[in-house]
């Protein structure tokens, strides 16, 4: 049974015990299933749904919506909280597709540290990249997860150099391969002096570690082959000297990235990476806020909405806000201050997560991640309070790269796409333009794919068909400066102007030349690319 020994000893043992990660990869790394590996690992489900499997075997748990269970990918974040050993995990699961990157970074305000997925065979990718970059402004921790070992992957010291040189980051080894592809029978656990072995046979068996006394023992011959045991001794003899020795505080402090080798197909390297979370993961750090920052061990409970999903539950029409724990102890039937309209909520029927899955929360401490089911009242950036006027900050909202109109197929439910449009923009799904002139709506996203989920979501969750066609603009800028001559500046641009689904002003862009007329013309107006979620 692993013990928790909190970085600092103050914080509450319940709080100590928690730690909240996101998993991050590129696309087809193999994040979904490692992320289902890990509740098999924290007893929360029997057996893995394999992403790649057939019928009812194919339904992983961190994918809930009809578009992800059909192809196969995570368009959506979801959150999962589970035991595993003295630990609380909280999981968040995050879209790989490149296309869902605002979801992904929203998350990431929201946790602690980051697990990165990286396949054997292709190293760091583009959107590994982009994530570790998001990760690296936070000064995010990172643990880094190499997984397909059973298949034809790079030397382990190509891999590492190349972590090394595309991430700026200091890489030392948990664990070392035994071997690679077909040859490929385990890892020397490093940091445990422990042989562990894979079971090629059953998917879901974890096989027994083996205690060595170093890579003299005699026993390492009983278990591995000659030629692969001398290869693994001139290796681990070269890693020693060549890589750093693991520093816990530099981890802690984003400069250093521990590294297991495995494969998640085959629970391999699983429960190790999930000791090394528990280890060397932080606990429930500070969160940033105005006019001050809250401390996780306060008394009195704050949390914030990070993501609001609707219909989670297609015959509940829910929509459902995920609020990370700041600080304090919640117990459920709290009345907790809603800061943006200043009014009292009691958190009735909160629930824990295991994905798609829910149960009534009784409980939660800062760190955990809890569902507050509500009609619209909460939206992302939203800060609930025991009382006192706090703002989480951080959590960003991007211009759209895409923007396209919208019109219901049927013109007589213009208004029921009106209020679905609405509800996708209070999620984050999308960003939902009125234009001052003309009808319909202009809908803007990050990624093509996005269009597509949206469309499909209108359709079965509203039961209407909707057509996007191509706009005339091509970029959105929130308008913000001295009201008036913000005034002056939108009876002016009236062709370009619109409303987001806050009620702020937009001017919506065909060229650049558009943004540098009006740098040129209205020095006092700022067009801004990010709009701050802090309400």
């Amino acid at each position: 049974m692993l013990d928790v020994t909190p970085n600092r000893p103050d914080l509450p043992s319940e709080i100590a015990r928690r730690r909240t990660f996101a998993i991050i990869s590129h696309p087809d790394a193999g994040k979904t299933t490692l992320t289902e590996k890990f509740l098999l690992y924290g007893g929360a489900i029997q057996m893995a749904g394999q992403v790649r499997a057939k019928g009812e075997a194919r339904r992983t748990r961190s994918d809930f919506m009809q578009m992800e269970k059909d192809r196969g990918i995570s368009v959506s974040a979801s959150a999962m909280s589970f035991d595993f050993g003295t630990f609380r995990f909280n999981l968040v699961d995050t879209p790989g597709h490149s296309d869902f990157s605002e979801d992904t970074y929203r998350t990431l305000t929201a946790v602690d540290a980051a697990v990165m997925v990286i396949d054997g065979a292709k190293g760091v990718e583009s959107q590994t990249r982009k994530l570790f970059e998001v990760c690296r402004l936070r000064d995010l921790p990172i643990l880094t997860f190499c997984n397909k070992m059973d298949r034809e992957s790079r030397d382990t010291f190509d891999i590492i150099d190349e972590i090394q040189e595309n991430l700026a980051i200091d890489v030392t080894p948990a664990s070392w391969p035994i071997g690679k592809g077909r040859d490929f029978i385990g890892c020397y656990d490093m940091l445990n002096d422990r042989l562990e072995l894979m079971d090629r046979a059953d998917r879901n068996k974890v096989a027994e570690s083996i205690k060595i006394n170093g890579l003299d023992d005699p026993a390492l011959a009983e278990h591995v082959p000659a030629e692969l045991v001398e290869q693994l001794r001139e290796e681990l003899e070269m890693a020693r000297e060549l890589l750093p020795e693991l520093n816990p505080q530099s981890v802690l402090e984003g400069h250093m990235t521990p590294i297991w080798f495995g494969s998640a197909i085959n629970s391999f390297g699983v429960r190790e990476l999930m000791e090394g979370i528990g280890t060397y993961g932080p606990e429930p750090q500070p969160q940033s806020a105005l006019p001050r920052q809250i401390a996780p061990d306060e008394d009195k409970v704050t949390g914030f909405v990070f993501k609001v999903q609707a219909n989670m539950d297609p015959k509940h029409r829910d929509r459902v806000a995920f609020l990370r724990m700041a600080s304090g102890h919640f117990r459920r039937g709290m009345k907790l201050t809603h800061v943006r309209s200043k009014k009292p909520m009691t958190i009735s029927a909160p629930v824990l997560f295991l994905a798609s899955d829910r149960e009534l929360a009784e409980e939660a401490w800062a760190g955990d991640i809890i569902g507050i089911p509500n009609h619209g009242q909460l939206r992302i950036g939203d800060t609930l309070t025991e009382g006192e006027a706090l703002r989480v900050t951080g959590i960003p909202s991007f211009a759209p790269e895409l923007l396209q109109s919208c019109r219901a197929g049927d013109p007589m439910k213009a208004k029921h796409l009106e209020k679905a449009l609405m509800q996708f923009a209070e999620e984050g799904a999308a960003k939902v333009f009125k234009p001052a002139f003309g009808s319909g709506f202009i809908v803007g996203v990050v990624g093509a794919l996005q269009f597509e989920v949206l469309g499909s979501r209108i359709e079965l969750e509203y039961g209407l068909p909707v057509r996007f066609e191509a706009s005339q603009f091509t970029s959105a800028r929130w308008v913000t400066g001295p009201r008036d001559k913000v005034d002056a500046f939108t009876a002016a641009n009236k062709a370009h102007i619109a409303h987001d689904h806050d009620g702020d002003i937009v001017y919506l862009t065909r060229l650049q030349w558009d943004i540098d007329r009006i740098e040129r013309d209205y020095p006092d107006v700022t067009l801004q690319a990010t709009k701050e979620m802090m309400v």
